[in-house]
């Protein structure tokens, strides 16, 4: 049976960075594909996802936020 890896949470900050960036480079994909879409129900699709975008923003910026202030300690 394999022993399960340790959990290495040195690079969290680093990763949720990342997804940050990710994160808002697909809003601004989907900000840009909404100014040229005629589909109303297609523009209503996108702009629910970047709602879901900025509320997962939210969190990571919290995330992130813990773990700098646990570095700090």
């Amino acid at each position: 049976m394999n022993k399960p890896k340790p959990d290495n949470r040195s690079n969290n900050a680093d990763r949720i960075q990342f997804n940050i960036n990710h994160t808002i480079r697909n809003m601004e994909a989907a900000e840009d594909m909404m100014s040229k879409v005629d589909d109303p129900t297609q523009k209503s699709e996108l702009e629910e996802k970047n709602d879901r975008r900025r509320d997962a923003l939210q969190g990571m910026r919290e995330e992130i936020k813990d773990e700098a202030h646990k570095k700090s300690r």
